[in-house]
This record gives structure tokens, C-alpha cells and sequence, in this order.
């Protein structure tokens, strides 16, 4: 063949193929991209499928108040499909606009319809006339129209009011493609309370719809989900069977009739262990500090009675979406984290591992044995010194081991860990549950560090548990790092003679038909006992922690009450906060002494001691609990947000009349200018439980923990301003 017609041919070849590729790309448009438009301009009656979501189940602390229900909430959606094609069947030509798109790899202008300047004509000017109009994002409606075009219905409005919803209802045949429905809407009653248990909402994503739902509803509306607290991990839980709705229509678009409805379902009940009353009890305190954790614990089950965090947030704020400036104030100061649940993320623990540390001893048979303290303990040019070697260069010679609890003596607890070796100081660490995570039912729960551990050594190659290092970790600095909530879990098996319980937050869950589907029972992780330990160890460690708070000396005088005998371990960790050095003020205790219930466990960031400024802290929520005990009802009221604040609390005053302040609409905030001096009943530790001490190779405070970004509000843009903004006033 000659090369001409060689070429001739190749040319008409690729003619051939590009037109075959136009005329496949008219085709998909047409079948696939505009289907259903060109459907609905068949005439006649159709059929459509709406999927409904279904009803989010009741969160209820564990006597039943609710602290997660749902409101009716009237709504007002636009069919897309149906007011375009509503809109052609009245006028001959549609507003067109021209945009970019991507094709085959190769941007493309394409000529389409105008959806916002169909709206605004044929649905937004009649329902201004009827003063049911209200400024949108048109930007989003637009996206919207391109993402989803019939299937997912427009929510214009989600805040009618009755009298809105009705007029609107009386007038609803004249707006082709709006649907007016009663959807639920989540409410969290108490506002702020128990925020970073409860979680917060956010709205289904386009991903959220699956292949098999494009096929199987012509209207498709997902499910709002959990994205924090228990919110995320009950959510499978909470969320209620889907609803089904056939309706039939006519050509434009308008409602004949309902042909099949099966009702959305309602979630399970989900009841949780904590106390409404206890953890109003509980934040209330701890809003006396500016940042700060606190748990309650009942060490004869594992459950969580109260769990606090400060500073707060509301998750109403979320509902239905958030506003960005809403969202900015509470991401501007990182420090401050609101959202960062305090009581399951890890801190640096100071003296309170003096415990663990005992722990540790009693499996390796020396909770008998005495250490002398010398003021300090040498490792290489390094010191770890006694707090009373630091404050007045003295030393507390032959120590027993309750003796070193009640003081609090560094050396001798640097000494007993060296003793018994780094391995069996990781056993017994171990097996009271630091270093990992406890499993409640809650989101983004901190591990902790545990120095020496098969995590530790993954994390830090090349590291080796020197004297040093062993020592650093029975007194609770270096690496070491652990939760509040794992304090209380650790100090359970103390107080109640051995038993480790798994924490747990989610008391049970019940489908709406009566199933149970999470079990009311305690789960038992281990027993002391049968692992090493004895009875008398046990007693041993409950004695030093009872002398420190009831005997001369001790570190916990603070928390000391007149009717009811307390155990406490104090701790004030060193830490950098900010770039600047600081503590973590502790205090974890268990009560009553003779017949423990509960284990009180407080912490707060940027403080001075742990007996002056938790230790009064701790000493308030006792009163409390015992005075609802003694049938005193504790007051149950709305919270609003606490923002907290990052200037260092010295020591905070003891309560004199703590059930009036216990009754106070809200307890007095902790007050940044105004700090109260250290008395001598300090715990001794105040910013100097160590010496001159190898620098840590983690010195944060914390591990700050972000959920999820939640649903911002669109807010309203130039085209979908249909109400005219408000003109300030000048006078």
C-alpha cells in the first residue's frame, strides 16, 4: 500500500476512535450522570425509595438520667432532581454556568444548570414571601447538586420552629421537591457534663454510602456518628435500625402518596457506670485547678463512678455541626487541649510509683526488708536526692517500708528497686496494669510508658536499664508515664485485697426489643494473691499509705477527715510545661480504710505539691460521697464550659464547709493571681523529689490526644444570601 494511503488510513483510524470516545463519554452522561433527570422528564407516576436513618440510642448514667436523649427536630430538605425538573416544566429554558471538569485527563469547559439560580427562583423567592426563607451556603448546594444530584436529599433548614413547620406544611404542594420531616437530634441535657465521656457527633460523609444503597434508594439519608468519647465506641450500639419509605409521585416531582413505610428503629440503651451527681461532684471540684484530671473508682468492681477532665467542652456545640469560630476557640491554645480526656492520657507520676515500686518488692519477698536513707543516692556523678536532703540536708536513716511510703524517702525506694533488679521491677509494674492500656470503653486511651518494657525498648533502640534508670522509674521521673485511671485501677487490688478488675465505663447495653448486649458484670484480670504476693505485703503497703495521711509526717495531711480513715500516696512529678520547668501534682487514695468502696485518684498539671494542691481536692470529693451515702442528695445541675487556664497553682485552701460549696451553682473557679502558700503539712516533695538527676529522654507533661475534626458549619456566601443582613445602628 502506498504511504498516502497508509496515512489516509491511519488518520480516518483515529477519527474513528475519537468520535467512538465522544460518543461513549455522551453516552455515560446521559445514562449515568443524567439518568435520573431524564427520567423524570417521562411522564407519568414513579415510585421512589427514601432510606431514613435510624434512631440514635439513650446514653443514662447508672440510675437512669439521661445524659445523651434525643429531640424532635423539624426539617426542611430539598430533592434536587425534582426542583430542576419541576423547574422545566414551567419555563422553556434553564439558567446555565460554565465550569471546569476533568475528563479523559484533560480539563474541559462544560455547560451546565444553574441549581443555585433554579432554587433561588422557583423555591427560595415563594418561601421568602412566606417569611420561611433563610440565608444558606450556595457553594455547598452547588457541590452538592454535583456530588449526589437526587440521591441525598439538600438539607436547607434544621431549625424550624412548630409554628415554621406547620405554615410551611399547610403550603407544601405548592413547592415541588421540598420534604419537610421530623428527624431526631441529639441533646446532651447537662451541657458540659461528663463531656469527655459522653463524646461528640458528627454528620455522615458521602462516603458513608455504599455501592449497594446508590442501588437500592432513589433518596438516601445516612446516619449522624460518634466520633469521640463513648459516642465512638458504643456507636455501633446507639445507632438504630434504618426506616424505609416508598412514596409515590407524580411527573413534577409532587407527593401522591405513601405506598410502603417501614419505621426507623431505635439504638440500644446504653447505661454507664458512673453517677450523675458524683461526677457533677467531681468536676466541680476539680474546676478549683486549672488543668486537671480526676476518677473515682469502686475498687470492689473496676466501675468508673466519675471521670473528669478540665478545661471542657460542650458537645452540643456540635449539633448539628460546629461553627468554625466556635471550633478555632477551642483549638487556639493547644496547652489548654479541651478536647484531650486528661484521665485516660499519660502524665509524668512522680512518688505515686513508690507503690508499684512496693508491688514489685512484695513479689520478689522484701516488703520486709529496710533501706537506710543517707539524703541521696549516688549513680555515677548524679544524684537522686531525698525531698529532705534537697529542703534542709538531712536524711531519714533506717527505714521500714510503710515508714518510706508515709515519708515519701526517694533513696529507699532507689535502693529496693536496684535490689530486686529492673525485670522484676517490670513484672510487678506489669501485672498491676501500667504500661498498657487498662481497655475501657473509651477512644484514644494512653498506654503510658513503662521503662524497661518490650514497648520501651521497641521505642528507644539502643537503650539499656541502668542503676539510674531503675531507680528514675520507682520514683515515677524519667521515661515513666502513666494515666490517672490507671493510678486507680493499680491502687484497686490494695484496697480490696488483691483483686485487679478491668475498669469499665459501659455498665450495659440493651437493644430496644429487651436483648442484652453488653453484660452487667465485673471483669477480673488478676488476682495478687495467686501471683506472689500476701496478704501482709498487702497490709504493709496500706499502712504506709494510711500513715501518710493520718500520722505526723505523712505527705497526705490534707486529705485527712474527722469521721472516715483515708490511705493516700502523694506525688509532685518534675516535668517541662510549656518550655519551662514544672509538676504534675498527684494524690491517689482509697477509702474507707477498714472496708474500701472507693479509690479517689486527682492530678493537676503546672502545680505545686501533690498534698497542697490535690490533697484538699481528693479531701472534697470523700465529703461528698459521704454525704450522699448518709442520704444527702448531691445537686445535679447543667455545666457550662470551663476554659481553664496555664498559670502555675501553688497550693489550693482546704474547704471548711465543703457541702455549701458542694450546693453552689458551680464551684468557684480556681483563681490564676491568687495562690495559697505551701503550709507545713506539705507533702515535703514540692519541686524537689530529685536532686541532681540525668535529664529524661521524655520531659513532656503529656501526650495531648485530637479526635476526629467534627462537621464545620458552611456558612452563608454571597449567593445564598436571600435575607438581607442586619445594618449596625449608628447613633
Amino acid at each position: 500500500m502506498e504511504p498516502k494511503y497508509k496515512l489516509r488510513l491511519y488518520l480516518l483510524t483515529i477519527l474513528i476512535l475519537v468520535g467512538f470516545g465522544i460518543l461513549l463519554s455522551k453516552l455515560y452522561e446521559f445514562q449515568i450522570e443524567r439518568q435520573s433527570e431524564f427520567q423524570a422528564l417521562v411522564p407519568g407516576n414513579r415510585t421512589v425509595t427514601i432510606r431514613e436513618p435510624g434512631i440514635r440510642g439513650e446514653i443514662t448514667d447508672r440510675n437512669g438520667i439521661p445524659l445523651a436523649r434525643n429531640l424532635r427536630n423539624y426539617v426542611a430538605t430539598f430533592n434536587l432532581d425534582e426542583i430542576v425538573s419541576a423547574y422545566t416544566h414551567q419555563y422553556d429554558d434553564s439558567p446555565k454556568i460554565e465550569r471546569l471538569v476533568k475528563r479523559h485527563g484533560f480539563d474541559r469547559a462544560t455547560e451546565e444548570k444553574d441549581i443555585v439560580k433554579i432554587v433561588n427562583t422557583s423555591t427560595i423567592t415563594p418561601l421568602q414571601q412566606l417569611g420561611l426563607a433563610k440565608n444558606y451556603n450556595a457553594s455547598a448546594l452547588r457541590t452538592h447538586y454535583l456530588t449526589h444530584r437526587g440521591l441525598v436529599p439538600f438539607t436547607y433548614r434544621a431549625d424550624l420552629t412548630y409554628e415554621e413547620f406547620s405554615r410551611m406544611a399547610e403550603r407544601n404542594l405548592e413547592f415541588p421537591g421540598v420534604t419537610l420531616g421530623i428527624r431526631p437530634q441529639r441533646q446532651y441535657p447537662y451541657g458540659t457534663l461528663a463531656s469527655h465521656v459522653l463524646g461528640y457527633m458528627k454528620q455522615w460523609e458521602k462516603g458513608d454510602i455504599s455501592s449497594a444503597d446508590k442501588r437500592a434508594f432513589d433518596h438516601y439519608i445516612g446516619d449522624e456518628r460518634g466520633i469521640a468519647g463513648v459516642e465512638s465506641t458504643m456507636d455501633s450500639y446507639l445507632r438504630g435500625p434504618e426506616g424505609i419509605k416508598t412514596v409515590l409521585k407524580d411527573e413534577k416531582g409532587r407527593t401522591i402518596g405513601m405506598l410502603d413505610y417501614t419505621k426507623p428503629g431505635i439504638g440500644a440503651k446504653v447505661e454507664l457506670t458512673i453517677d450523675a451527681r458524683i461526677q457533677y461532684l467531681l468536676e466541680n471540684t476539680l474546676r478549683r485547678a486549672g488543668r486537671a484530671a480526676g476518677v473515682v473508682l469502686d475498687v470492689r468492681t473496676g466501675e468508673v463512678i466519675a471521670m473528669a477532665s478540665v478545661p471542657d467542652y460542650d458537645p452540643n456545640a456540635f449539633i448539628p455541626s460546629i461553627s468554625s469560630d466556635k471550633f478555632k476557640s477551642y483549638t487556639s491554645k493547644p496547652q489548654l487541649s479541651p478536647f484531650t480526656n486528661r484521665a485516660i492520657t499519660s502524665f509524668t507520676p512522680g512518688s505515686t510509683m513508690k507503690v508499684p515500686t512496693a508491688i514489685a518488692g512484695a513479689l520478689s519477698g522484701m516488703s520486709n526488708r529496710s533501706f537506710s536513707c543517707e539524703g541521696f543516692v549516688p549513680y555515677g556523678k548524679h544524684n537522686i536526692g531525698c525531698w529532705l536532703w534537697n529542703k534542709s540536708r538531712g536524711s531519714h536513716g533506717s527505714l521500714t517500708l510503710p515508714k518510706a511510703i508515709q515519708q515519701s524517702c526517694n533513696p529507699y525506694f532507689c535502693k529496693l528497686s536496684n535490689a530486686i533488679g529492673w525485670k522484676a521491677m517490670v513484672d510487678g509494674f506489669s501485672l498491676v496494669g501500667l504500661g498498657k492500656k487498662t481497655g475501657i470503653e473509651l477512644p484514644n486511651e494512653d498506654p503510658g510508658i513503662l521503662p524497661g518494657s518490650r514497648s520501651w525498648r521497641a521505642s528507644t533502640p539502643g537503650a539499656v536499664m541502668t542503676p539510674a534508670l531503675t531507680a528514675m522509674l520507682s520514683i515515677g521521673q524519667g521515661d515513666t508515664m502513666a494515666s490517672p485511671l490507671q493510678l486507680a485501677a493499680m491502687l484497686a487490688p490494695i484496697a480490696n485485697g488483691g483483686k485487679y478488675y478491668q475498669p469499665r465505663i459501659v455498665k450495659k447495653a440493651v437493644a430496644g426489643n429487651g436483648t442484652t448486649l453488653v453484660s452487667d458484670f465485673p471483669k477480673l484480670e488478676v488476682d495478687l494473691l495467686t501471683s506472689g504476693i500476701k496478704e501482709s505485703d498487702l497490709a504493709l503497703i496500706r499502712l504506709g499509705m494510711w500513715k501518710a495521711v493520718n500520722e505526723a509526717g505523712g505527705t497526705a495531711g490534707k486529705v485527712k477527715m474527722k469521721d472516715y480513715e483515708i490511705a493516700a500516696k502523694t506525688g509532685t512529678a518534675q516535668t517541662v510545661d510549656n518550655g519551662q520547668k514544672s509538676n504534675n501534682s498527684w494524690v491517689m487514695s482509697f477509702a474507707p480504710y477498714d472496708q474500701p468502696r472507693y479509690a479517689v485518684v486527682i492530678m493537676a498539671q503546672s502545680a505545686g505539691s501533690g498534698g497542697g494542691v490535690c490533697g484538699p481536692l481528693v479531701n472534697m470529693v470523700y465529703t461528698g460521697l459521704f454525704a450522699q451515702e448518709a442520704g444527702k442528695r448531691l445537686p445535679l445541675k447543667p455545666q457550662s464550659e470551663y476554659p481553664g487556664h496555664l498559670v502555675r497553682i501553688e497550693a489550693i485552701e482546704p474547704i471548711k464547709d465543703v457541702l455549701a460549696a458542694i450546693q453552689a451553682t458551680e464551684a468557684p473557679v480556681s483563681n490564676p493571681n491568687t495562690t495559697a502558700a505551701a503550709s507545713n503539712d506539705d507533702d515535703g516533695e514540692t519541686g524537689n523529689e530529685i536532686g541532681d538527676i540525668l535529664p529524661t529522654t521524655n520531659p513532656s507533661t503529656s501526650t495531648t490526644i485530637i479526635s476526629p475534626k467534627p462537621t464545620i458549619t458552611q456558612e452563608t456566601d454571597r449567593e445564598g444570601q436571600v435575607i438581607p443582613r442586619a445594618t449596625p445602628i449608628v447613633e
